[in-house]
């Protein structure tokens, strides 16, 4: 094994290979295992003995389906080489390879070029920050065209592609010099003046991602390899490691004689053989270099050495050991859950221990146990994936199994902070926690903290509790899905000195969780995509058609040449077995590339959660209620009722003791205020004041709020039951207004306004005298007043500006907030633009024209569209701006609605003053 000799002046690389499936990342491997020597027979794919395929399964598909170690070295540089899937089903094997590399390899087909699955591939190195060589494969084939595949790969990927070869236009130099020397001003001038660029500033460029170099050739024929060798050994550099002890595990595996293999790489220091490994206190038995399915034993493993150790049996994929590092939740998860069929006679319980140790080989499986349905639950990524489980549980278990037809994994999440309640008092037994549970961003799942005092609750018994709370896969009220994107803190809590165990602290901070979701406002989430699909023009309507079918949301279409791209997003239930669908109805030329976008609210939840048969309150496994000790004995309170009897006041100011007198104080703050400025109410019925009606500013809220305002005013004339949440308790009769936004299930056409943007500042008077002055101010005030009209009339709003005088300009389009924004190209009119659109997309949307252009009403009106004046509009739009207001008015406590009441034309033009930024004097 050539690639095992170590040498001090020698750089050493973890590098991993990565590609669509059927891009040639096998056949890449060999051949560079090949040319450094590494191996003497060059094995293929086909033939089934390629040197990294060791697995029976795997050679009898032809795709990799776990990731594979080999050894290689040059002159220069000693790698590790790390074969990963490339099939979709295996992706999250791939994505926890990812957290070990130094640099990837990202392997594209010449004949196919950029693919779903490799925008998902860039999407994730960019994500863990790895710099990336790219080799465009198969370029023996004559269907393939050097220029229009590194084209698509600045226009796709990244603009930092650049070819790595000579080139004539640069006088026979690499075009990596020049592509280099445009990263940075510095660069150009000394490329200006040398023709050069060192091989250390291209390989800083290639660490920063700022540049990342594309080599062509066929593997097969083991074209570009060797020139691609010598790219890795010029432009890398090897990473600075700490001394003290660190390691990533990313795998967990059993060699043939059943030992548990712990795969690793070492991040830092060293790690010796019996040892006790950092982090677990289990002794380190073996130490194993793998080379394809042979390994070599050694006593010591150096920082940047991927080895393989025996001994420990606690280590899971994906944690870090020794040295805390930053941590990421994965971004590829299984979307689809199956009910896993015994054959008749196999007991579950027998079986269970046997897929336990399958699942921390997969940790994305996440085989469940539901006892009320006596089931064995499995979430998995597709169909390849259940196949090749299936043959596994075979061979490891000696028993046979199917999977029903896999349901959607849904998820919940709440939409506004809310504190959860626990307690657990049996008889001997004593503990009280209080939780904040608060929203986070969509992707962020769960997040823990602490702002308990150490002087209420002791540092050890924190601990103890957010340990606990990390270690449960708490259940949302609503189906009893998995909850995530939420932040939960630990606010308060209560030990008793004698009687408190650490299992009591567990009670409390579970039932607490569970207390607080019965309390909010609930969302049922689920998968979405993000696609792209292409399609013969002729198609177009075919497919915008299935697309609004399955509630999806996309982009207006671009046509290039006789093709039309159409991308955007949509549920996963709503798209799957769609390619079929794409192939028959385009005969073939269509392509439809999914990528998993994330969980976003549920475009039906009315009916997931009508066709649910999950009781929040009845899932004994997860009781929302506390124990309370009555007359000597436990007393089971219900969730509703826990805050009457807990022992520790709320945490949270505006659900604690003395909220009313907190608002009488408020309220007496915000007439003493008015007073001050003429507008109480003494003054104005004794008349006794100035006259004037302006409260001073500190009874005004803020922009922060007004924004605030004007998010809860979103949507707000949706109807209520056609949202995508569920309420407290587990009720599917009511839909929480703050999510019906995101209810796309289109039973009816989305409405569509176009506004003539020129057109309507020349019909308005306060714009127009703007524009005599600042036409910019006039087009970003319009903009601004029709962003907030937008956030209430919810439909989709697209203001077109003339630029037809414009010479040589292209058309633009941009997003302006939630408004869309399209600037005419050269000889294109706003008209022509809004009669175009009107007549393509009038079966799609209701279309509304917003114009006091006499000639282009009549044409819209021939199109079969409504039409708005610019009267009209405003008149629309001072609705709007009144709609805020009353949403704000409706959410102060009674005193402050009594004074806003009083001035509420003054209050009207505060915030807005406030929106524009703008500061009166004299208030």
């Amino acid at each position: 094994m050539g690639g095992q000799k170590t040498e001090k002046n020698k750089k050493h690389l973890c590098i991993g290979i990565l590609a669509h499936v059927d891009a040639g990342k096998t056949t890449l491997s060999e051949a560079l295992l090949y040319t450094a020597g590494s191996i003497r027979r060059l094995g293929r794919v086909d033939n089934r003995d390629a040197f990294l395929d060791t697995c029976e399964l795997e050679r009898a598909r032809g795709i990799t389906i776990f990731s594979k170690q080999a050894l290689l070295s040059t002159d220069a540089v000693q790698i590790t080489l790390l074969d990963t899937p490339g099939h979709v089903d295996f992706s999250a094997e791939m994505e926890r390879t990812l957290q070990v590399l130094d640099y990837a390899v990202l392997v594209i087909s010449g004949t196919d070029g950029v693919q779903g699955h490799t925008r998902t591939l860039w999407r994730l190195l960019k994500r863990y920050r790895i710099p990336v060589f790219l080799f465009i494969n198969k370029m023996d084939r004559p269907d393939t065209d050097r220029a229009v595949l590194l084209r698509q790969l600045q226009e796709q990927l990244d603009a930092g592609c650049a070819d790595a070869a000579p080139s004539e236009t640069t006088g026979g130099k690499p075009a990596l010099y020049e592509a280099a020397a445009l990263c940075e001003e510095e660069l150009l001038e000394r490329y200006l003046d040398t023709g050069v660029v060192a091989d250390s500033e291209i390989a800083r460029l290639i660490g920063e991602r700022k540049l990342f170099p594309c080599y062509f050739g066929s593997a097969l024929r083991l074209t570009g390899v060797e020139e691609f060798l010598q790219g890795l050994e010029a432009y890398t550099r090897e990473p600075v490691y700490d001394r003290s002890f660190g390691a990533r595990v990313y795998k967990i595996t059993r060699d043939a004689q059943g030992n548990r293999l712990t795969h690793m790489r070492i991040s830092g220091g060293s790690l010796r053989v019996r040892s006790l490994l950092p982090g677990t206190q289990e002794k380190v038995n073996q130490i194993r270099i793998y080379h394809g399915d042979r390994y070599e034993t050694v006593e010591e493993a150096p920082a940047g050495c991927v080895c393989a150790v025996t001994g420990p049996a606690e280590t899971r994929p994906g944690v870090w050991l020794g040295t805390q590092q930053n941590r990421m939740p994965p971004l590829l998860e299984p979307v689809l859950t199956y009910r896993m069929e015994l054959a008749e006679g196999t007991d579950a319980a027998a079986v269970l221990p046997g897929l336990g140790r399958l699942e921390e080989e997969e940790p994305q499986l996440h085989i469940l146990w539901r006892e009320e349905l006596q089931e064995i639950q499995v979430q998995l990524m597709g169909e390849v994936q259940i196949e090749v489980l299936r043959s596994l549980i075979e061979e490891r278990l000696g028993i046979r199994v199917g999977f029903t037809e896999g349901n959607i994994v849904y998820k919940e999440t709440i939409t506004e902070p809310v504190e959860g309640v626990g307690h657990f008092e049996p008889l001997r037994h004593y503990a009280e926690v209080h939780l904040l549970l608060e929203p986070l961003e969509p992707g962020s799942g769960l997040q823990f903290d602490s702002r308990c005092r150490e002087d209420a609750l002791d540092r050890n018994w924190q601990r103890l509790i957010l340990s606990q709370l990390k270690e449960k896969e708490h259940r949302g009220v609503l189906t009893g899905a998995a909850i995530t994107d939420m932040k939960i803190t630990l606010l308060s809590g209560r030990a008793h000195q004698k009687h408190t165990e650490g299992g009591d602290f567990r009670q409390a901070a579970w039932r607490a969780v569970r207390q607080g979701l019965m309390k909010a406002e609930c969302v049922l989430l689920e998968p979405w995509y993000s696609f792209r699909l292409e399609l013969p023009s002729s198609t177009l309507g075919r497919a915008m058609s299935d697309l609004d079918r399955m509630s999806a949301r996309f982009s207006l279409p671009e046509t290039q040449g006789e093709t039309t791209v159409l991308c955007g997003s949509v549920p996963a239930a709503s798209i799957r077995g769609y390619q079929r669908e794409v192939a028959a109805y385009t005969k073939g030329a269509g392509r439809l590339s999914c990528v998993l976008k994330g969980y976003e609210p549920c475009h039906n939840a009315a009916e997931v959660l009508a066709g649910s048969d999950y009781e929040a309150e009845r899932d004994v496994q997860n009781p929302s209620g506390s124990v309370f000790c009555s007359h000597g004995a436990g007393t089971v309170v219900s969730w509703d009722q826990v805050e009457e009897w807990m022992h520790l006041e709320s945490a949270l100011p505006e659900t604690g003791p003395g909220r009313r007198d907190r608002e009488t104080e408020e309220e007496e703050r915000i007439r003493a205020a008015a007073f001050r400025a003429g507008a109480g109410s003494g003054n104005q019925e004794n008349g006794t004041g100035t006259g004037r009606k302006t409260v001073k500013e500190e009874a005004f809220p803020g922009t922060e709020e007004v924004d605030r305002i004007l998010e809860r005013a979103h949507y707000a004339n949706r109807r209520p039951d056609s949202g995508a949440g569920g309420s407290r308790r587990g009720q599917r009769d009511h839909i929480p207004a703050a999510v019906t936004r995101y209810d796309s299930a289109q039973s009816r056409r989305e409405s569509c306004l176009l506004v003539d943007g020129y057109n309507i500042i020349f019909a308005w008077d306060e714009l127009r005298e703007l524009a005599e002055t600042n036409l910019d101010g006039a087009r970003g005030r319009l903009l601004d007043l029709l962003c907030n009209y937008q956030a209430v009339a919810d439909c989709r709003l697209i203001v077109v500006f003339d630029a037809y005088r414009v010479r040589e300009r292209a058309q633009e389009q941009s997003e302006y907030h939630n408004i869309h924004v399209v600037y005419t190209g050269e000889g294109e009119t706003a008209d022509q633009y809004i009669e175009r659109f009107a007549h393509n997309y009038r079966s799609t949307y209701r279309i509304t024209a917003a114009t006091s252009d006499g000639l282009e009403q009549i044409m819209i009106r021939g199109q079969g569209c409504a039409l708005l004046s610019a009267r009209e509009l405003r008149e629309e739009v001072e609705r709007a701006g009144r709609s805020v207001y009353e949403a704000y008015r409706e959410q102060q406590p009674a005193g402050r609605r009594r004074l806003l009441d009083a001035v509420p034309e003054e209050l009207a033009e505060r915030l807005e003053a406030i929106r524009q930024g703008e500061k009166e004097e004299g208030t």
